[in-house]
């Protein structure tokens, strides 16, 4: 399976299910990084992998003019709903974060989070970032760390998922500051905070309840898999969120690189 395979199906995986009830769960991280980024009335802002607009429609309630786009068709038409829903004039677009349909330099400031950390070509994502990205403008990113509750989560249900095409970069990569340093140094003046948006839950069945009828990826994987090895997926599920048991419930640390970055 080559990239462009994997993007088709990763276009129809991140679609499958509402996904702003995941997104809801990140409410935290999504205001820290627009707090961060303090948008401007008149900004031109490019939310990169926007999935439902969560980080998107913030911008635009500050007063940015602001676009949105995503792999995942489902993913933008549902954003534009809600866009429609909240009365934000949120222009969302269809595309793919290694080729982005814009000109050199069109936007003040270039945010993603936890979105652009998943297409396959590392380097292809940061020079088109750094290219549509004015000098003097603005990035910021929200991405996991790999030694967070995410970053955990991702790396036990690995084992259910077939491998990555060979040179794909690892998503839990862009959470390591060295890291995103050598893709994004170059071409932007960069800082570094880290923050936690804990996920509260009853019981760990409740996150698999939630997880496999809204998250893309957890959902597609459960529907594909056949018993007996979609019953061991959805226990290691559960089990893996039942040790973040506390005080009658469950509490997950969910670890976050932020990365804010002036254009050079």
């Amino acid at each position: 399976m080559g990239f462009d395979e994997l993007k088709q199906r990763q276009a129809v995986m991140w679609g499958n299910g509402p996904f702003e009830r995941i997104s809801e769960t990140a409410t935290a991280a999504h205001d820290d990084l627009v707090h961060r980024l303090a948008p401007q009335r008149g900004e031109r802002w490019l939310d990169v992998a926007c999935g439902t607009g969560a980080l998107a429609f913030r911008a635009a309630r500050r007063g940015a003019e602001v676009t949105g786009i995503d792999l995942a068709p489902a993913l933008a038409d549902r954003a534009r709903e809600l866009a429609a829903e909240q009365g934000l004039d949120v222009q969302i677009d269809v595309g793919d974060c290694e080729q982005l349909p814009y000109g050199n330099a069109d936007f003040d400031v270039v945010s993603s989070s936890f979105g652009a950390m998943f297409a396959p070509d590392h380097n292809r994502v940061a020079h088109e970032l750094a290219r549509v990205c004015k000098p003097g403008g603005r990035i910021g990113l929200a991405t996991w760390r790999s030694d967070g509750g995410v970053g955990r989560m991702f790396k036990v249900l690995g084992s259910f998922q077939p491998p990555l095409p060979e040179g794909a970069g690892a998503t839990l990569s862009w959470g390591d500051e060295a890291y995103v340093e050598e893709l994004l140094g170059s071409a932007f003046e960069l800082e570094f905070a880290d923050g936690d948006v804990p996920l509260e839950a009853e019981s760990g069945r409740g996150v698999w309840q939630l997880f496999s009828t809204s998250f893309g990826p957890v959902k597609t994987l459960n529907e594909t898999l056949e018993a007996p090895r979609r019953d061991e997926y959805e226990q290691a599920f559960v089990d893996f969120h039942e040790s973040f048991r506390t005080n009658g419930g469950i509490h997950m640390p969910r670890q976050y690189l932020i990365t804010i970055g002036r254009r050079r």
